[in-house]
């Protein structure tokens, strides 16, 4: 689980396509109004594309109880992955009692996600999160290793404040519409930018029916084709992404604990 949380998806289709006709004008992607929409975080303004974050460690704890996503320690996410493969891919993340100092001097919590394919693990990774006094939820990269052609590719992984790395938010404290940041920055390696598009929308996924869940749109310069719509439900997180655009990946909620 990376900063686009669930990031790959499998069942609710009707949930999003209620959704998709009501949002036709919201658009898909972060457009000049990001600045406006920026709100304040608690060192200074969301960052939105390559900006240096400047955050102060003591503005931060690993106690990350954002509403839209809390992850106390032991809370685990059970999700169903499909792909243009047609692939069916199982992922549980899981939210672990171990911290790591980041470079930029943040301690950041761990989050452990594992991909299996065939029931065999074919991506394993440390994501690291914190989450700032105003409430935002802050990302601060990865150790990833992914199975390709027999052999571990560790080429993913990026730590903020290490070779030009920042970090970016995971969830900001107040979502409203029309609300733009990055998620990540390692520059052409990981740009992911996001736009809230609508708040109080309802979800079904295999784990349940969701509502007062928020609707954000997710897309990367390094990708312009590409664009994800994420729901998260307030007090479960993550429960549904489905592509929109450029790809066919889709991602649902089997099942949760906190």
């Amino acid at each position: 689980m990376n900063a686009r949380a669930i990031k790959r998806g499998g069942a609710a289709a009707a949930g999003i396509a209620v959704l998709l006709p009501a949002l036709a004008g919201c658009g898909g992607s972060s457009g000049d109004s990001q600045s406006q929409a920026a709100t304040q975080s608690g060192t200074n303004t969301l960052p939105q594309t390559s900006e240096p974050s400047n955050l102060n460690p003591a503005d931060f704890s690993t106690n990350i109880d954002n509403p839209y996503w809390p992850m106390p320690v032991g809370a685990q996410w059970h999700v169903h992955v499909s792909n243009p493969q047609g692939e069916s891919l199982q992922e549980t993340i899981t939210v672990e009692s171990k911290t790591k100092k980041i470079a930029d001097g943040v301690t950041a919590r761990v989050v452990h996600d594992v991909v299996y394919t065939n029931g065999k693990p074919t991506e394993i990774t440390d994501d690291w999160y914190a989450q700032d006094k105003d409430g935002n939820v802050w990302y601060f990269g990865e150790n990833t290793a992914s199975l390709q052609n027999g052999k571990w590719d560790r080429s993913g992984a990026f730590e903020a404040g290490k070779n030009g790395a920042d970090a970016g938010i995971a969830m900001a404290a107040h979502p409203t519409v029309g609300l733009t940041y990055r998620e990540e920055y390692y520059k052409g390696h990981a740009e992911d930018r996001t736009k809230v598009l609508a708040l109080g929308q309802q979800v079904e996924a295999p784990a349940g029916h969701f509502t007062d869940a928020i609707l954000t749109d997710d897309s990367s310069p390094i990708e312009p084709t590409v664009s994800e719509y994420k729901l998260y439900a307030k007090g479960v997180g993550p429960v549904v992404a489905v592509s929109v655009s450029g790809e066919a990946e889709r991602e649902d909620l089997i099942s949760y604990r906190h």
